[in-house]
């Protein structure tokens, strides 16, 4: 009887080690959470770092929305100041640039995606583009959010409203 209880243990026990053994080794092909922005080497700041890389929180996790130093007006009057708008006709649409914010209140990671007026994918000529990722870059004074006490990484966006090339608005 301890004979075959041995043998019956070991036969289930193999299985259920391979199987742990294979979890371990391989790899997952999706994020940890839907949106989440990986590490990119060919764009992102190897030396940015992050207090919690698995749990990075949403910019709504705790109903502050938008948390910058002089609030969205401030951000305004920087986009006010450095962005140089060209005239071009039929460059409609929205362009949002999304990112990290660790937490002591750095950035890295930016990703931009962008839409015509009927909300289908576009892309906007780098004179746009490539300014609004800049400027984005250069914002300083980005909220260090707590979760209780403890300070945590977020992920924060900003939305453009282009129109014929020029910035009219900027979104939340």
């Amino acid at each position: 009887m301890v004979v075959k209880q041995r043998i019956l243990f070991t036969l289930l026990l193999i299985p259920l080690v391979s199987f742990c053994q294979q979890t371990k080794s391989s790899k997952s092909l999706y994020p940890d959470s839907v949106g989440d922005i990986a590490f990119n080497k060919a764009t992102d700041n190897e030396n940015f770092e992050l207090c919690y890389e698995k749990h990075i929180f949403q910019y709504f996790n705790n109903s502050g929305g938008l948390e910058y130093d002089g609030d969205k007006l401030a951000i305004e009057k920087e986009f006010a100041q450095k962005f140089k708008s060209v005239l071009l006709e039929n460059e409609n649409g929205l362009i949002r640039i999304r990112f990290v914010v660790n937490c002591k209140g750095a950035t890295d990671r930016f990703r931009l995606i962008a839409m015509d007026d009927e909300y289908h994918d576009k892309i906007f000529p780098q004179t746009i583009t490539n300014q609004l990722i800049d400027i984005t870059r250069t914002l300083k004074g980005w909220k260090i959010k707590k979760y209780g006490d403890q300070a945590i990484d977020y992920y924060q966006y900003l939305i453009f409203k282009i129109e014929n090339g020029q910035l009219k608005e900027i979104l939340p």
